[in-house]
């Protein structure tokens, strides 16, 4: 099969357009995450691939067969919404039958198919419990194997996790990657969480304003962000202004820098992430600033620098830990190999 191919997909409601010509393909077996804040189009998009609404405008195409209209139970579709739904009068097998039932498949096979499943998902023996007495993470479990019992050929989830607490989506990130990466399955999960997408996805799809702004693997989205928003978005970062000096040099913060790739613009926007922010002694070469705040969170230090009128956050293990003060001036060195160079 040829995957999912969105071509110039575009949803109106009215005279607002929530998703606009949004071009995507996502091969067989890949794991991808829509990711933007709310309002973005995120969810949007992910109904129309789910068939519960119909594009204005574009197409949708399913292993080489055009499904744009096609009605959502004839798609062959898994999906998990963020409620999870599972029928609370069932029982945990019962519920991961439901749709093979309806199929008139025989029940020695449905049982045989909710026990691989089961299995599959570490809760072997628990067919006959209510789903009522389940743990958060157990039904989130269940919903999953239910969606999964048909066999679908793409695997939708929405904010699948959002309800569980901290510790244990995490657990559930890892949990859900590694079962998709067993499967095989093409899967697409629709997210605000970067942490979540970053966990997750062979390809993370960064939206806002009903567009697609970049769409890449999560280390390229990181390390080299298309513009402003998505370097503001995904994880921590700090956005400079610079300018061109005319000899090849950029000033930032008012000091030169030596060695930035500026690909002949001659202003726009750095992106620097706070792990790659060198605190030193104000030094010949460094930019000065003045501490104005240290936080230790355990795992790591951010170290606030007030420098040319901006605020800059610096980040460091707490063995490398800078022997800096509130009020102290401070030397900054950027690395001209991790700083990104941003034209929008």
């Amino acid at each position: 099969m040829s995957g999912l191919i969105l071509n110039n997909v575009t949803k109106q409601f009215g005279t607002f357009t929530a998703v606009k010509d949004v071009n995507l393909t996502v091969p067989d077996g890949t794991f991808v995450c829509l990711l933007g804040p709310s309002g973005c189009g995120k969810t949007t998009l992910m109904r129309m691939i789910a068939g519960l609404d119909l594009p204005t405008k574009g197409s949708i195409t399913l292993g080489g067969e055009d499904i744009t209209e096609v009605p959502t139970h004839k798609r062959n579709l898994g999906m998990v919404f963020q409620s999870l739904a599972l029928f609370p009068h069932l029982t945990v097998g019962e519920n991961i039958a439901y749709a093979l039932r309806i199929r008139g498949m025989p029940k020695a096979d449905q049982q045989k198919r909710v026990d691989e499943l089961l299995a599959m998902i570490d809760l072997a023996g628990f067919s006959d419990r209510s789903v009522n007495k389940l743990s958060g993470g157990q039904r989130q479990r269940v919903a999953i194997a239910r969606a999964l019992a048909i066999s679908p050929k793409l695997f939708l989830l929405d904010e699948p996790l959002s309800a569980l607490d901290a510790k244990l989506r995490e657990a559930m990130q890892v949990e859900l990657r590694q079962l998709q990466q067993q499967l095989g399955i093409t899967t697409i999960v629709v997210t605000h969480d970067q942490r979540e997408a970053m966990t997750m996805a062979d390809t993370v799809v960064v939206m806002n304003g009903g567009k697609i702004r970049q769409a890449a693997a999560p280390v390229d989205i990181y390390r080299r962000p298309a513009d402003s928003f998505v370097a503001d978005f995904i994880g921590s970062t700090n956005l400079i202004p610079f300018s061109a000096d005319g000899n090849g040099r950029a000033i930032i913060l008012g000091e030169p820098v030596e060695g930035l790739a500026l690909g002949g613009v001659n202003s726009g926007t750095i992106s620097v992430r706070p792990e790659d922010i060198q605190i030193t002694a104000p030094e010949s070469g460094s930019i000065p600033g003045k501490v104005s705040f240290v936080r230790d969170l355990g795992g790591t230090v951010e170290t606030f620098i007030e420098a040319g009128g901006q605020q800059i956050v610096a980040v460091s293990a707490p063995r490398t830990r800078p022997d800096v003060t509130v009020g102290q001036t401070v030397g900054i060195r950027l690395d001209p190999l991790t700083s990104v160079v941003l034209t929008r």
